[in-house]
């Protein structure tokens, strides 16, 4: 993809603009991936802002963002093409109405662009403007089979549909694969791409996102809600908290006009950052004679004085 971009410098302002805060080598990975036409594939726990960069890149270039979710049973018609059978069999009725023959003729007039239904690869490889953002989410929800076709498209951005022909990309797309890692993604598709893994952010990185995504929270406040969510962290949870539920969460404080947090603000507002009943249920627990863990996290980052137990 041609952008506008002479170093990584220029992909940090750029996505600053668009509201992502990017370290300096994430932003050489963006670079790199854009002058060399390879995707970027984007590794990372959930919510740590995988998806939330290709839409942030999407809008630093200007260019459409297309997204390709990923399922179990995710097939090739589901991500390429498919043909709109509906339009096609009136199409044939119609002709048979007006005394028409159904032959090669009308057989070629339905398999024609006419008729085609273009799903999101198809729509990245021949859009009908510029070359777009190309987003594969989750492709660790895919299976084997799914991956050696994707990894086909990727290499040569091309793909032939036998009633059309070939379809070939003028401009390639600016492409970013994400995985939870849920499970391990063949080795043969990250070759294909250059590779970033995506930690959750140290206490200072997180505490900046918050603070310029909501430059109206109090800055004692925003740092009372960072530290509790890095101790979280800290926490065998099955669902740690990533970025995403740190800024639901100081969305919701905000919402709800509070200028200081409080075990009982914590306790309303939880849902914000766990999402799973057993985390909820260990965390809750009373385990020891100095209470729930959750107590216990809350004394660590000096919320527990003077109020009520959880």
């Amino acid at each position: 993809m041609q952008v506008d971009w002479n170093g990584p410098g220029d992909v940090v302002a750029d996505l600053l603009r668009s509201g992502y805060l990017a370290d300096s080598s994430l932003a050489t990975a963006v670079f790199l991936s854009a002058k060399m036409n390879l995707p970027l594939y984007l590794e990372g726990e959930p919510g740590v802002g995988k998806t939330a960069l290709a839409i942030a890149v999407a809008n630093a270039v200007h260019r459409p963002l297309i997204r390709l979710q990923c399922y179990e049973g995710i097939d090739r018609e589901s991500a390429l093409y498919d043909w709109n059978y509906p339009r096609q069999l009136m199409h044939v009725r119609l002709a048979e109405s007006s005394g028409r023959t159904v032959d090669a003729a009308i057989e070629d007039e339905l398999y024609s662009e006419r008729y085609l239904i273009a799903r999101p690869l198809l729509q990245a490889i021949s859009p009908k403007g510029p070359a777009p953002v190309l987003l594969i989410d989750e492709i660790d929800r895919s299976d084997d089979e799914f991956e050696a076709f994707l990894l086909e498209v990727l290499s040569e951005f091309q793909v032939t549909i036998p009633e059309i022909g070939t379809i070939r990309a003028v401009e390639y797309p600016l492409v970013f694969l994400t995985s939870n890692r849920s499970r391990e993604v063949h080795e043969a598709l990250k070759r294909r791409c250059l590779y970033q893994w995506l930690p959750y952010p140290t206490f200072d990185r997180e505490l900046a996102i918050v603070t310029r995504l909501y430059q109206d929270l109090p800055q004692d406040l925003a740092m009372t809600l960072v530290n509790m969510v890095q101790r979280l962290r800290q926490e065998p949870l099955h669902k740690a908290p990533g970025i995403a539920e740190t800024l639901d969460w100081a969305k919701a404080v905000g919402i709800l006009s509070k200028t200081k947090l409080s075990p009982a603000v914590v306790e309303e507002t939880l849902g914000c950052l766990i999402k799973y009943r057993e985390d909820l249920e260990r965390l809750t627990a009373v385990q020891t004679p100095l209470g729930s863990k959750l107590e216990q996290i809350l004394k660590d980052v000096g919320l527990a004085d003077g109020t009520r137990s959880l």
